[in-house]
């Protein structure tokens, strides 16, 4: 079945996390009646939770005899790969700003790689009814960013639409009534050219993957865009990689967008966005024709990772309690699994005993963590390295830039935090109580730092990254000025013990909570490591004590979650994750064990 005869746009929505990219697509899909209230392109139970969107995601709409393909990308710079990957394949973008935030690190490196694309953004100056939101100062700042970033002329008299995306609403000036989107709809429909013709579809087929599904039934799918000709269910195609090695297959399925639902098709032509099965080999960026005399499509590249740890099998005492999967062989089928669809990741399955796994950043690997333990799998990581390597002889490693939007009383902690982690600052605006500041800095002077930006800022500041290449090596960061707490004992921790020990700095535990030899409760202030006994009693006697007892107040404990722990791991340090638990523990459990690794390595 062909779901349409009429004109095609294809558009991707952009922006910085958190901008209201999702909220605006939901909003335009409930208005043109292809989906129900209450459904969001944010399907995914860890992305509600997070309010990120963590997994590009198609959808299309009907408008004025127009099919219009949205694709919501991801705000965040650890995906930043799938951001790349989808503006290749589309015509237009809509990039979304907050009124009140303004351009954010995100919004810079997506308009960055549509303005390389050759690609003219529709800018939407979102959520203008936020108290402090200034539109027209956004808007110059729009400006700027786009002057700063090279934008030819046609780039940068961009059309702007004004919105408030949580209420549906769209206006072309700021004094227009308006009561829905329609004012943005027509934007598109007016500066987005039309991608399909009868011209286009008479070629020979040329369609070209730009992410990857996967079906427990129907294998992996490719989601491509069709360029040229006509793409049907059933028909003999070839596989063209860009070097000219070409290959053959067949394709067995084909859905197509309606609203968020995929629809069976029997053809897909020039202009359209299509999900593609039959093809168990096919990777991102080959090219699927007719005509195996024909070029193939440009190449798209995939961002390189920028972080490395090891997944092993858990082998603490509490091991297998609570997960289904804990052998190395079901590890080792999750994380190929992954890789048919997580194309930011690699593996190196060289080893039995671990899995060397790369990563675009902490967010990243967290995501990959909680998907696993939610599925029933327990996994020990170790400490996430920067990744290093040879350029020219010299050693280089990833970069960062920093955006920091804090209260103006907090910069000062701020900028000592980040210089004694190798981040030079560039560049420093103020407006009103807030400063804004740009950084540049090894990854690994970011890793760990997240958590203790919120306590410097006391939650008020907007700390942002994306990665900006790889550099020559930054010399030694000295981070780590905790110490851990570890415990000494097996058994049931008491709120005697935990009393004593949360002078000393800050648990991770509570009390009633089990706990093994080994196994890391907390931090001390100090920065020393301190082998403690949370088990222990008060002694009793049977003589009574002048004057009552002191009582018992427990602070609350800092619980670890997979991204705090990672963030507050050692070198000598594994992460325990499980379905119902995150713990940290020492990789030698013994002190003994430890004296002796020490003295050896």
């Amino acid at each position: 079945m062909i779901l349409h005869t009429m004109e095609i746009r294809n558009i991707a929505i952009i922006a910085h996390v958190d901008h209201g990219k999702t909220t605006l697509t939901d909003a335009l899909l409930r208005q043109t009646g292809v989906a129900k209230e209450g459904v969001s392109m944010d399907s995914n139970t860890l992305e509600q939770e997070r309010g990120i969107t963590i997994y590009s995601k198609n959808a299309s709409l009907f408008y004025k005899d127009t099919k219009i393909n949205i694709i919501d990308t991801p705000g965040h710079a650890d995906f930043g790969s799938e951001v790349e990957r989808v503006l290749r394949s589309i015509d237009s973008v809509l990039l979304v700003v907050d009124a009140q935030e303004g351009p954010m690190p995100q919004t810079r490196f997506v308009l960055k790689k549509s303005l390389e694309l050759g690609l003219r953004p529709i800018v939407v100056i979102n959520k203008i009814d936020k108290p402090a939101a200034d539109p027209h100062r956004t808007e110059e700042q729009v400006l700027e960013l786009f002057l700063e970033l090279g934008a030819s002329d046609v780039q940068a008299s961009f059309p702007v639409v004004y919105a408030i995306g949580r209420e549906g609403i769209a206006k072309q000036t700021l004094t227009d009534e308006s009561h829905d989107l329609s004012p943005l709809l027509d934007a598109v429909l007016e500066h987005v050219p039309p991608t399909s013709s009868d011209e286009l579809a008479s070629h020979a087929l040329r369609a070209q993957p730009f992410n990857l599904g996967y079906d427990n039934f129907l294998g992996r799918l490719a989601i491509t865009r069709v360029y040229e000709g006509v793409a049907k269910t059933g028909g003999n195609v070839f596989i063209k990689k860009t070097n000219g090695e070409t290959r053959s297959g067949k394709i067995t399925k084909m859905f197509l967008f309606k609203g968020l639902e995929r629809v069976e098709a029997s053809e897909a032509s020039a202009g359209d966005v299509v999900l593609i099965a039959g093809f168990p080999d096919i990777t991102i960026g080959e090219t699927i024709t007719s005509d195996a005399a024909r070029d193939p499509l440009p190449a798209i590249a995939v961002d390189e990772p920028t972080i490395a740890l090891s997944f092993m099998v858990n082998n603490s005492p509490f091991a297998g309690r609570e997960g289904k999967f804990v052998t190395s062989r079901q590890i080792g089928e999750y994380l190929t699994r992954e890789l048919e669809v997580n194309v930011g990741l690699k593996v190196d399955f060289g080893s039995t005993e671990s899995f060397r796994v790369y990563g675009r950043g902490e967010l990243h690997i967290t995501i990959l963590l909680e998907n696993m333990r939610r599925a029933g799998y327990e996994v020990q990581v170790s400490q996430p390295k920067a990744i290093m390597r040879e350029e020219n002889g010299v050693t280089v490693e990833p970069f960062e830039e920093l955006l920091v939007d804090t209260p103006s009383e907090f910069q000062g902690t701020i900028i000592e935090r980040l210089g004694t982690r190798s981040f030079v600052m560039n560049n420093m605006t103020a407006h009103e109580h807030n400063v804004r500041m740009t950084f540049e800095g090894p990854t690994r002077g970011i890793l760990g730092y997240r958590n203790q930006f919120v306590i410097d800022t006391k939650g008020e500041g907007i700390l942002a990254s994306r990665f900006i290449g790889f550099r020559p090596y930054a010399g030694e960061i000295k981070k780590r000025q905790v110490g851990s707490m570890i415990s000494m004992a097996a058994g049931k921790a008491l709120g005697y013990s935990l009393w004593g020990l949360q002078e000393r700095g800050t648990l991770y535990i509570g009390a009633g909570t089990n706990v093994y030899e080994g196994m890391v409760i907390g931090n001390t202030s100090k920065g020393e490591e301190m082998n403690v006994n949370p088990t222990k009693g008060k002694q009793l006697t049977n003589v009574r004590a002048s004057g009552t007892d002191d009582a018992i107040v427990l602070a609350p404990p800092f619980l670890l979650t997979i991204e705090r722990g990672l963030e507050v791991m050692a070198d000598d340090e594994f992460l325990e994750v499980t379905p119902g638990s995150v713990r940290l523990r020492k990789q030698y459990r013994t002190e003994a064990e430890r004296v002796k690794a020490r003295r050896s390595g």
